[in-house]
């Protein structure tokens, strides 16, 4: 038996479930309200979603087709991303349901204001990110194909933090128990102070 497993992705992993998002991974949750076109409220969980650029901050999700959230952030101009921790898990989950209305009323989340843009953040998030959307585009392929996905880029202009997280003027990641998508079918992990490792970068 060969001591590596290969295949190529365009003919099939052979596998009971597609490894790539566990082997690329775990990826960090963009939990994003945006605003419907009536005025609803939108929350989606998205973890095809990441940081991109330190300063300014640039963030960037993908969504598999032209879905509610991308499709009000687009029309909007802008979104916030909350982060999702671990009281919060099961609520998040519930989010990524497909329902007609708002699923902030589905999951009996509360919003709250936002600073600096008009798009309400969910208020139990201990973090959030004001975001404005940049550019968006449809992913290709090496064909330049589209594989009917779309790619949003948005700068954060604001970040709201509870302020028991700042200690001695560090913001303590550790605590927020923050919740991260481990590829599985249906498997997450939290993040907490007691799995750090601490490495400084070489001169």
């Amino acid at each position: 038996m060969q001591d590596r497993y290969f295949y190529a992705p365009r003919e099939g992993h052979g596998l009971k479930h597609n490894p790539i998002a566990s082997i690329v991974g775990p990826r960090p949750i963009g939990w994003i309200s945006t605003v419907c076109e009536d005025g609803s409220l939108n929350l989606a969980p998205y973890s095809f979603f990441g940081i991109f650029n330190y300063a300014p901050p640039i963030v960037a999700f993908a969504s598999a087709g032209m879905k509610d959230t991308l499709r009000n952030a687009i029309r909007q101009g802008e979104f916030v991303v909350n982060v999702v921790t671990q009281p919060l898990a099961q609520a998040m989950n519930l989010s990524s349901s497909s329902i007609v209305g708002s699923e902030f009323e589905l999951t009996q989340l509360e919003s709250a204001p936002s600073t600096r843009i008009a798009t309400p953040r969910v208020a139990a998030s201990p973090v959030s990110l004001e975001c404005q959307v940049l550019e968006d585009f449809p992913l290709r392929d090496r064909q330049h194909d589209p594989v009917g996905s779309h790619f949003l880029l948005a700068e954060v202009i604001g970040v709201s933090i509870e302020r028991t997280l700042i200690v001695d003027g560090v913001f303590n990641w550790g605590q927020t128990r923050t919740v991260v998508r481990a590829g599985g079918a249906a498997d997450y992990h939290w993040i907490g102070a007691d799995n750090l490792l601490r490495m400084r970068r070489p001169d």
